[in-house]
């Protein structure tokens, strides 16, 4: 009897000991998986956004039809029912959730914006009402540079009670408590309308608007707070703000490359280089194959440029003889966009080559084609290039080397199936990120600009931060010691 319960007892130890075993096994394994959990990425880079996830469908304001808003509801509703599986509704953005960029908006007058696309104020409000109408962004080769449009459209959304957008930015209303303070001019909308003389003026109407812009701006208690460093102010015209650039340099510009800029008013350490809206139309339900786009390599634009896009008429005769590659004249008249959508999409590699600027649309018309750039501009810069590599989606060809005989037939004609179908991959990949549309999605064109400047906000206050060690120098003079405020020492 004493043998049989010690046995008893001995097999209830073991299986105490195992199942002691057993808990505290799952328990440490959990406590790793939380800790893993709340070690997540810096405050304001979402590495969720380079996930491998299918690009978003488009509403725009471009110009086929469908792409014309009138109001936000008839948006919201042309979302829904593109995207079905998830359902976020009633969320509103949090302005004290971690990772949301708090936006400061002046309130400027409307002959800054929304005036310039011929919306009229309504018992004198500043900005429209976007729950009965969104003001229409004009077509062609403006919507290029339009981007400061769909940035205060998204700041403006961002106050409504069932805001539609996603939330990286959020309008805040007391200077004081924002990361950034946002200058709302259409800067590349008034240069493309006004930049020519007007018979009954004197003088231009763009640079009347903007001695307007610096006069209001550097006449604001912000401005003078920081010196203007923790000011946004987009640009992305090359040709935009060309006299007022010079006096406003200390904010934060979003541009489309440094091709016009001395490095002291705009460099890649302070400004940020933002996507161009692509022309073509994005390749929906794209199931073409390498062997099924027929053209190797597509060009199509001016090929007689100055400055660096010299280049351009030098592969023109290079290329011209060979039997399946595109490199013609185009432009957007005579149903110009059109055909590039048509080639674009028919060709495996699209030729980006440096204009007059190092930058150019094209390179933005390839990734929504799905077609591989192949770049050629030695000085360009890319848009969110410190999350983003490039590489795996482009090539890169120097100049001195691409206008070398045979080099970048040669080289393109190594590129494998495997290799380009790799490629063409993460183009659809990455594409969302390129998108610009009304109400703006996560990931998107709008929110991954909202993330780019939100990255270079910590730099910004660092700087504004040292510049405040010697606000008040203490001089000693006969009648006593007296404080006086020093100048700030600009970047």
């Amino acid at each position: 009897m004493g043998e049989r319960n010690a046995s008893s007892f001995g097999f209830i130890s073991r299986n105490f000991l195992f199942f002691l075993l057993a808990i505290t096994s799952i328990l440490f394994s959990l406590s790793w998986f939380f800790v893993l959990r709340s070690t997540g990425s810096p405050h304001f880079v979402d590495h969720s956004l380079l996930s491998n996830s299918a690009p978003p469908s488009i509403i725009d304001n471009g110009s086929s039809k469908e792409s014309k808003p009138k109001s936000l509801d008839h948006v919201k509703n042309s979302v829904q029912e593109e995207e079905l599986p998830q359902k976020k509704k009633d969320i509103k953005c949090n302005k004290n959730k971690k990772g949301v960029l708090k936006v400061y908006m002046y309130d400027l007058p409307p002959q800054f914006h929304f005036e310039l696309l011929d919306w009229k104020s309504q018992g004198g409000s500043v900005w429209p009402d976007i729950r009965t109408r969104i003001p229409h962004y004009p077509g062609g080769l403006n919507l290029q540079h339009s981007i400061e449009y769909w940035l205060t459209l998204d700041l403006l959304a961002s106050e409504l009670p069932d805001n539609p957008s996603a939330c990286g930015a959020i309008r805040v209303h007391n200077s004081s408590g924002a990361d950034i303070i946002f200058v709302p001019f259409f800067s590349s909308l008034s240069y493309n309308k006004y930049s020519k003389k007007s018979p009954q003026k004197n003088k231009i109407n763009n640079k009347v608007l903007q001695e307007k812009v610096v006069r209001f701006v550097t006449s604001q208690e912000e401005w003078k707070r920081s010196g203007g460093r923790d000011h946004l102010i987009v640009a992305h015209h090359p040709n935009s703000m060309l006299d007022a650039r010079t006096k406003l340099w200390p904010a934060m510009f979003i541009l489309a490359d440094f091709g016009r800029y001395p490095p002291h008013i705009a460099n890649v350490d302070k400004d940020v280089i933002a996507p161009y809206k692509h022309m073509v139309k994005s390749y929906v339900n794209d199931t073409s194959e390498f062997d099924s786009r027929p053209i190797l390599l597509y060009f199509q634009g001016a090929i007689y440029r100055k400055d660096g896009g010299s280049v351009r008429h030098e592969l023109f005769y290079l290329l011209k003889d060979e039997k399946d590659v595109h490199f013609s004249f185009g432009s957007v008249q005579k149903n110009g966009i059109h055909q590039a959508s048509q080639g674009m999409h028919s060709s495996k590699f699209c030729l980006n080559i440096a204009g007059d600027t190092p930058s150019s649309n094209r390179l933005f018309d390839a990734i929504a084609s799905h077609c591989v750039p192949v770049i050629i501009s030695d000085e360009i810069e890319l848009p969110y290039e410190d999350i983003l590599d490039y590489s795996e989606f482009c090539i890169f060809v120097r100049t001195s080397d691409a206008v070398k005989e045979n080099f970048l037939i040669n080289l393109v004609r190594n590129i494998k199936k495997d290799e380009w179908t790799h490629m063409r991959d993460r183009l659809k990949e990455v594409q969302r990120f390129f998108e610009f549309q009304f109400p703006s999605k996560e990931g998107d064109a709008v929110q991954m600009i909202w993330q780019a400047v939100a990255r270079k906000v910590p730099a910004m206050r660092r700087n504004i931060h040292k510049s405040r060690r010697f606000s008040r120098t203490v001089t000693g003079k006969e009648e006593g010691l007296k404080l006086i405020p020093s100048q700030p020492n600009f970047w």
